[in-house]
């Protein structure tokens, strides 16, 4: 054998083949799948068996990105709308989440997020702190990331015009003014989107699954518990630590708890 060190793995149970990956047809004729099911499943007058339909379309778009390996915003909007309608929000404000980040222009991504979170049994309410900032920097929490380029780009065409016309007529208090607002304005674009992409780099966030799950002082079961009371599906946090088996992770409100890293999936 030309190669003993796949023999090894092979007979040590550590080789795993990886899965062919589906040809572009089969990718082709599985969204039409899922597509289908889903409109069944609008038509269907049984709600139970409604939530299985639009259940069977949830899997076939999630499979369409696993072995697929087809990852876009619509895809993921799709899958969060099947998850939504079939009963699982946490599994629907996750891919919502992940459809954000790929398209923070589509509104209907942010105002199906936004219908999601309101369904959720816990409303965490951010701290004090953060909704001061919320407050004082309204653009960087409440504009998306499109609309601040948008906006970046028009301030500093206002800033050109406005300093041509001071080199060719010269310099006025009216064209200083506009100068030093398109400055402004697009000094604090180009930052929040910055510090935006800066987030999505470094930080991770993610969201609870289960119907509930109790969060702990410490990454056991052992330990004593961090709330009053569970976190329930479709929470979402800020992950401060991953160790085997274990999240530690902060919510909205800046408390903190460990979970089961099978409890919560990361966007």
């Amino acid at each position: 054998m030309k190669r003993p060190w796949l023999l090894l793995l092979i007979c040590l149970g550590l080789y795993r083949p990886c899965p062919a990956r589906m040809t572009r047809q089969q990718i082709l004729d599985l969204f039409n799948q899922a597509n289908s099911t889903f409109r069944a499943a609008n038509q269907e007058g049984s709600a139970e068996r409604q939530k299985e339909l639009y259940h069977q379309a949830a899997l076939a778009y999630q499979k369409i990105i696993s072995d697929g390996q087809i990852r876009n915003a619509r895809l993921y909007y799709n899958l969060a709308n099947a998850y939504l309608l079939s009963g699982d929000i946490g599994r629907a404000i996750v891919n919502y989440r992940r459809a954000e980040i790929l398209d923070r222009t589509n509104p209907n991504i942010q105002k199906n997020l936004a219908f999601a979170r309101s369904k959720r049994i816990d409303q965490v309410s951010p701290g004090t702190q953060q909704q001061v900032l919320a407050v004082l920097f309204f653009w960087h929490f409440d504009l998306p990331i499109g609309t601040k380029v948008w906006v970046a780009s028009c301030a500093f065409g206002v800033l050109y015009i406005a300093l041509t016309i001071m080199v060719w007529l010269g310099r006025s208090a009216l064209c200083s003014s506009i100068a030093s607002i398109g400055l402004i304005v697009a000094l604090a674009m180009v930052g929040s989107v910055l510090v935006e992409q800066h987030q999505l780099t470094h930080r991770r966030f993610g969201v609870i699954i289960p119907e509930q799950v109790v969060a702990r002082q410490g990454d056991g079961p052992g330990y004593p518990e961090a709330f009053k009371a569970p976190l329930h599906a479709g929470t979402e946090f800020e992950l401060i630590e991953a160790r085997p088996g274990s999240y530690h992770i902060r919510l909205a409100d800046g408390s903190e708890g460990w979970i089961p890293e099978d409890a919560a999936e990361l966007i």
